[in-house]
């Protein structure tokens, strides 16, 4: 393709682009410093990026893969929506239908001006612990979209610099803290007014038009990266089917979730790839089906740790130019009204990440990695707060096991994939809610054994003080575990549990809602990864180090690597 720059000054385009990077980046200090829930300011659920005046994102922060796929097409629906953007308009919306992900995910967006003229757009996605329904934190096993909370159709929220008074009233009528909510929205308002900011004032200092056009090389510098990287793997198509776990609705006659299957076949020619979901399962009846641009998005973020491993290539909407993302209407990878999603928003991303992973092992072998934990094991405590009186909602994202890799092992106890969340401190936790952690630890034998060993899951358990709580789950791979490649073993599977104040332990479900009495333990494992490679070519002293350190008991170590006293 022709030069990317366009005539562009080599020099004032990357002063230009990195400055657009960095805006984004300030974005997220200025949202992590002043939201009020534990979720964003510490967790850090929330991505930040600018955005063209068409909606292609230009820009992003370190943030959360999961939401490359969508928020371009979020930002596309505000702009499509309201033409007549001002000067301190603010707008909001949440539609899974419009370029949303699911309910919890909100969109703050912002224009950004110079002299009247129209640069940008600033956009803020942040999941809040709440938005409605009839489950604490959102997360219930419904049949249809209008259980699963607040849906916000793209609307102004600040009109001139102030807030709509009516439409946050709306909002916050139908969520359980409001005051929680009111906060992290205002600090969602902020990190765009940043964003707004910056824009401003690279096209006062460069000019509107000047800047305008070095916006759109970025994009096209990126496509041109993309493709060139492309170019560099083998033609050729794959294939790749996996099952996944269920939707969290039990059916008249059975005794569990019933299973699906999700595939993914690619083809991959010159500089261009093609991922077709075709022959995937229809919708199910629970909330496991994905809006398109969320399948987009677990494909886009292993594609581009496949093609650009060393992340040379900036990641905005001028590299999915290369990317082709198709499946039926309808089908559980792209989801139509009213169809319930909250669920794959992030485990359909996740397992579909994976899943492409697996398929490109065919094409690229020594650019892959194994299945990771496959799912963000998202656990939500509500109820009233003893020593407050007042509401709450607790929401977590458990950390499992990063995939082993060709010439590497795994991670333990990480986020994977289209995650890129942080670990919820004990103290942090236990300050903000009527909980107490009564053990956070590393899994053993979680890892898949392999010459690269998987990296192990995490086991968290928490106490419920005082008074009952209402509790969810939202697991994948408590069914299938996640796969090795190369003679590699599967890593170990998610397993959930309560145990209640006289002793007895039952289980709890994968997905969906349940009572947590006071003094019940509430214990969750999430899964580990896969392994790469033979496990008896695995180093002996990486395997002695793995028993010394526990991540491998003495029994896996004889059964898996047949290791001997002798070793």
């Amino acid at each position: 393709m022709a030069n990317p720059l366009h005539g562009i000054d080599p020099a004032r385009f990357e002063v230009v682009k990195n400055a657009l990077i960095s805006a984004a980046e300030e974005m997220k200090i200025v949202l992590a410093k002043t939201a009020y829930s534990p979720l964003l300011k510490v967790a850090g659920d929330y991505s930040c990026g600018i955005f063209s005046a068409r909606g292609e994102m230009v820009a992003q922060g370190p943030d959360l893969p999961i939401h490359l796929g969508s928020m371009p097409d979020a930002v596309r629906t505000i702009a499509e929506t309201f033409p007549d953007a001002a000067e301190g308009d603010v707008f909001i919306h949440n539609d899974p239908y419009r370029g949303g992900s699911h309910l919890p995910d909100v969109n703050v967006v912002m224009p950004a001006f110079h002299q009247g003229r129209l640069l940008g757009f600033g956009c803020v996605r942040a999941h809040w612990p709440d938005v409605g329904s009839a489950t604490p934190g959102s997360y219930g096993a419904v049949t249809e979209i209008y259980g699963e909370g607040l849906r916000l159709p793209p609307v102004r929220l600040y009109r001139g610099g102030q807030p709509i008074p009516d439409v946050e009233a709306i909002i916050l009528a139908n969520v359980r803290t409001p005051a929680e909510r009111l906060g992290d929205l205002r600090a969602q308002v902020a990190a765009n007014r940043r964003a707004a900011e910056r824009m401003a004032g690279l096209a006062a200092k460069y000019g509107a038009a000047e800047l305008l056009r070095i916006m759109d090389a970025v994009l096209d510098y990126s496509e041109a990266m993309m493709r060139g990287a492309l170019r560099g793997l083998p033609d050729g198509d794959a294939v790749f089917e996996d099952i996944f776990d269920g939707d969290g609705i039990i059916e008249d006659g059975d005794t569990a979730d019933r299973t699906f299957r999700v595939r993914i076949a690619l083809s991959k020619c010159g500089d261009t790839i093609t991922a077709d979901f075709a022959g995937s399962d229809p919708a199910v009846a629970g909330p496991m089906n994905a809006p398109l641009s969320v399948t987009a998005s677990g494909v886009y973020c292993a594609l581009k740790m496949v093609v650009d491993p060393r992340s040379h290539i900036p990641p905005n909407s001028g590299c999915w130019r290369a990317v082709r993302v198709t499946a039926p209407p309808g089908c559980v990878a792209n989801a139509q009204e009213p169809s319930p999603v909250v669920y794959a928003n992030h485990e359909m991303s996740h397992r579909i990440a994976d899943m492409t992973f697996a398929a490109m092992a065919q094409l690229a072998p020594d650019r892959v990695m194994c299945g990771s934990q496959g799912t963000s094991a998202v656990t939500t405590f509500g109820g009233v707060d003893y020593r407050t009186g007042e509401r709450f909602v607790s929401y977590e994202s458990t950390k499992g096991g990063y995939g082993a890799r060709p010439m590497k092992d795994g991670i333990n106890a990480v986020s994977s994939t289209v995650s890129n969340m942080l670990n919820t401190p004990i103290e942090v936790l236990e300050m903000s809610f009527p909980l107490r952690v009564e053990e956070y630890s590393v899994v053993p034998d979680s890892g898949g054994a392999g010459t690269f060993r998987g990296g192990c899951g995490v086991r968290r358990a928490w106490r419920i003080l005082d008074r009952d709580l209402r509790a969810s789950t939202c697991f994948e791979r408590t069914v299938t575990p996640p796969f090795g490649l190369a003679g590699g073993l599967p890593g170990g599977r998610a397993r959930l549990s309560m145990t209640l104040p006289d002793g007895t332990r039952r289980a709890v479900p994968g997905k969906g809602a349940y009572t947590a009495p006071a003094g019940a333990v509430v214990t969750i494992e999430a899964p580990g990864s896969g392994g790469y490679g033979p496990p008896a070519a695995r180093d002996p002293a990486a395997l002695r180090a793995d028993l010394a350190d526990g991540y491998v008991s003495p029994e896996a170590a004889a059964r898996d690597y047949g290791m001997t006293d002798r070793d």
